[in-house]
């Protein structure tokens, strides 16, 4: 790929890696400063609280979808992207600057639920702005590996959180993090956010929003959307068992070889921490590969590994003693989960026309992450308080499950061209083939 395309790719992922610095922290944070915003009580019940909250936020993403992705179809890629980061630094402050519950009762649990809601905006409109801007700005032969950093970039914010939650587990005492030192990756994250801001201002637009001619009053709205529905249906559907899968290995690890498997903070934090290095290398490869082979292999690989291995795995890390054997396992899982992650952004925009590509994306996908991925981790602490742990592993087998059927009726879109797809009635109609028609 030429200069200009990498400029394009490391500007967009860039900003993705902030936007997901941000609201992964607080599922990385969340077991020192759970204590400080609801009463003291049982420690599995606070994190229950601040799984809540962390699952409001993902009830906020349809609205970001909409609204961000009706900026993006209609302003450009580069509207959007802007607007969202913009939101993400002031969410950052605001859960920096929270007063505890000793000083202002519930007023600081309204403060980081409010936080949390502004994160949810950003974020829902952040993924589609970015799938849509990285598969468009990409080579047509390379839109899958273009397409796969936009994992690598939301990987990579995890990555740097753990790192700094790392860093501060060995320079800080257990009693600082909790009375302050949680405060310290959000200041870092609203930073961070002011740089991509400036970097995204001067972004270049992509050229098939620009050679687009299709400028009617309905772009961008639901009423346009409408007309592929059964593509934004799908979108919904295929994003199912992937985010549950995602979230299960990434935000909920830490927590669940902590609280079950009993290991201490720092060997779960340090395993987590580095599988999502391997995971997040793993990307590009992943991604390239689909672009040789077709995406629907590594669709169908991923949620036949994860529908059969979800159970043995989960089992075997409740069980873990050591280091080793849960990066071992958790490696085993996230290797699984990759035949999703590296591919789902362009599969997702490559169903759409350009004048509805980012609402089309953005709509259904934060539909799916509001019932299935963000709720994953309140789930798994609602079967391991209610006493069955083990219903979650069956739980987010069949999540894959149903995205397995999905995947194995729907057609290859790795071939499609953007600039092609009909905006009429969707790629059911028209010079394209349907998605939904069974592979031949």
């Amino acid at each position: 790929m030429g200069r200009q395309h990498w400029k394009k790719i490391w500007v967009g992922s860039a900003g993705n890696m902030v936007e997901w610095f941000d609201w992964f922290v607080y599922a990385s944070f969340a077991t020192y400063f759970a204590g400080a915003f609801f009463p003291k009580g049982n420690p599995t019940a606070q994190l229950m609280n601040t799984a809540g909250i962390f699952a409001v936020g993902f009830f906020m993403r349809p609205v970001g979808g909409w609204l961000l992705g009706r900026v993006g179809d209609r302003k450009g890629r580069k509207a959007a992207l802007t607007l969202t980061v913009t939101l993400m630094s002031a969410s950052a402050v605001l859960i920096a600057a929270a007063p505890t519950y000793a000083v202002a009762g519930y007023g600081g649990a309204f403060v980081l639920l409010v936080a949390r809601l502004l994160q949810g905006l950003s974020v829902g409109g952040e993924y589609a702005a970015s799938a849509t801007y990285l598969t468009e700005a990409s080579d047509p032969r390379r839109r899958g590996f273009a397409s796969s950093f936009q994992y690598v970039s939301m990987t990579a914010g995890q990555i740097v959180g753990l790192g700094l939650l790392i860093v501060l587990q060995r320079t800080m005492s257990d009693d600082a993090l909790r009375s302050y030192g949680w405060r310290i990756p959000f200041v870092v994250g609203a930073l961070g956010a002011a740089v991509i801001f400036y970097l995204r201002r001067n972004m270049l637009e992509t050229e098939v929003y620009e050679e687009d001619t299709s400028h009617s009053a309905e772009r961008g709205t639901l009423r346009a959307l409408w007309r592929h529905r059964r593509e934004a249906f799908l979108v919904v559907a295929l994003t199912m068992g992937g985010t549950v899968a995602y979230y299960t290995y990434t935000t909920y690890l830490t927590k669940y070889l902590s609280n079950s498997a009993g290991l201490s903070k720092e060997t779960a934090t340090l395993v987590s921490f580095t599988a999502l290095i391997v995971f997040a290398c793993l990307q590009p490869l992943a991604g390239r590969l689909s672009d040789r082979i077709g995406r629907r292999p590594l669709l169908i690989t991923f949620a036949v590994g994860s529908t059969l291995l979800t159970v043995p795995v989960m089992t075997l890390l409740g069980h873990v003693d050591g280091y080793w054997p849960a990066l071992g396992l958790a490696l085993l899982a996230l290797v699984v989960v990759t035949g999703y992650t590296s591919i789902n952004a362009c599969v997702k925009a490559e169903l759409f026309p350009t004048g509805v590509r980012a609402l089309g994306v953005a709509l259904p996908y934060a539909l799916a992450n509001a019932l299935f991925g963000g709720t994953a981790e309140y789930v798994a602490l609602w079967f391991k308080d209610a006493g069955i742990e083990s219903g979650f592993y069956w739980y987010v087998a069949g999540c894959a499950a149903v995205s397995l059927v999905v995947y194995a009726g729907m057609r290859e879109t790795k071939d499609l061209d953007l600039g092609r797809v009909r905006a009429g009635r969707g790629t059911g109609g028209g010079s394209e083939e349907s998605s939904l028609t069974p592979a031949s």
